[in-house]
């Protein structure tokens, strides 16, 4: 059945767009993956009929929440919890992540899902007289927290610590006080300041070589309570520098939403284990991919993933930090909520031109999972930008 819609383009232009046939990508029944590890940081969904200001008192709807959770996990992804994919900092405080932990927490245990959870240190008050023990304090109770939960953690950066910290000394002191503390390995994250720019000069450098230097000492100073880290920079060469570099026992997990075809497929020196945003958004296709590279079947792994890319690049454009509105809108196409509202008002964080684009992309990577919904969903919000059908205007 040919499905047709009149979207924009820029210079205020409307084209008439015919979607493509949609076929299911296929996820044989062995759900695990073996070559990899694969973590999809998981968004969370507001609840739209709450009674409260929608941008400073943020709501949770709990049930569609973590029925995406299950989604994800039924696809035999592992799930990152309450990571800035959830909008935490943007939205997600911590009041409300500790419920979205424990109750995750608690549904991978019912399924034998995997899950990993951020710590950090956003119970502080943005404020000069936070001091390097203030950070440490906040980081031991979020992690004893998660561990009481039966999460793994996954140590994030710290916007107080890049704030307070003189130099890579603060963060030495402070990241080795942590991983001396914690039961079990940890995966630590690098988040580029693309991402949040008070992340600006993590390490105490802002020379991406020399703040690796720091991030490399501090992990072989700890190699037994570190698992792994999840580099977030969009720079493929300084990830497989990092990589190469890494003891034997510590994995690599991208974080790369623009190169992660090749880094998870690797080099003779080795390959990325994942954790990404965009899996939330691609996740049919990224679990096709994955069980099509365990069988050694690359070509299909590489025609999976290549008609992915140009969605995560758009989805990650400039500003990167708003890339959630854009993989709350694949949820909302998809049918997994039933509308597109996010924590903080986000929504409106990216353009009709940017979503009707969005749109195209992930038709063209079979990632509409319900044409005839998505089609209906994408023109209840053209209408409101004032598109209608059936007359280009």
């Amino acid at each position: 059945m040919s499905i047709k819609l009149i979207l924009p383009a820029k210079g205020r232009k409307l084209y008439t767009y015919q979607m493509k046939a949609s076929f299911p990508f296929s996820i044989p029944p062995k759900k695990k993956f073996s070559s990899r590890t694969a973590f999809s940081a998981a968004h969370v969904v507001a609840d739209p009929l709450a009674d409260a200001d929608p941008i400073f008192d943020t709501s949770v709807d709990w049930n569609a929440t973590l029925a995406y959770r299950h989604h994800l996990w039924s696809l035999g992804l592992s799930v990152a919890e309450a990571m800035d994919t959830a909008q935490r900092g943007m939205g997600l405080n911590w009041e409300n992540a500790k419920h979205l932990i424990r109750r995750s927490a608690k549904e991978a245990r019912e399924v034998g899902g995997r899950i990993a959870s951020g710590a950090g240190t956003d119970q502080l008050a943005p404020s000069p007289d936070v001091t390097l023990e203030d950070v440490k304090n906040a980081y031991l109770e979020q992690c004893a927290f998660i561990e009481g939960e039966g999460s793994q953690i996954i140590l994030m950066a710290s916007r107080a610590l890049a704030a307070c910290a003189k130099g890579p000394d603060d963060y030495r002191h402070v990241y080795n006080c942590i991983l001396e503390n914690v039961s079990e390995p940890v995966i630590l994250h690098w988040l580029g300041d693309m991402f949040d720019p008070a992340l600006k000069g993590y390490w105490g450098h802002e020379s991406i070589d020399e703040a690796m230097d720091v991030c490399l000492a501090i992990i072989r100073d700890n190699e037994s309570k570190v698992e792994g880290i999840k580099v977030s920079l969009l720079d493929a060469g300084q990830e497989i520098k990092m990589r190469r570099l890494l003891p034997e026992i510590v994995r690599m997990y991208t974080g790369d939403d623009f190169h992660y075809p090749a880094l998870i497929k690797g080099d003779e020196h080795g390959y990325s284990h994942a954790l990404l945003g965009i899996f939330d958004a691609i996740a049919p296709a990224a679990a096709a991919a994955l069980h099509a590279l365990d069988v050694g079947d690359e070509a299909a792994y590489d025609g999976i993933l290549e008609k992915t890319v140009p969605l995560a690049r758009h989805i990650f454009q400039k500003p990167t930090f708003s890339y959630k509105t854009g993989v709350v809108f694949m949820a909302y196409l998809n049918g997994h909520q039933t509308h597109f509202r996010m924590l903080g008002g986000r929504e409106s964080a990216r353009s009709i031109t940017h979503l009707a684009d969005l749109f195209v992309f992930a038709d063209q990577a079979g990632l509409l999972e319900k044409p005839e919904l998505a089609a209906t969903r994408m023109k209840l919000l053209l209408a409101q930008a004032g598109i209608e059908q059936g007359d280009k205007g």
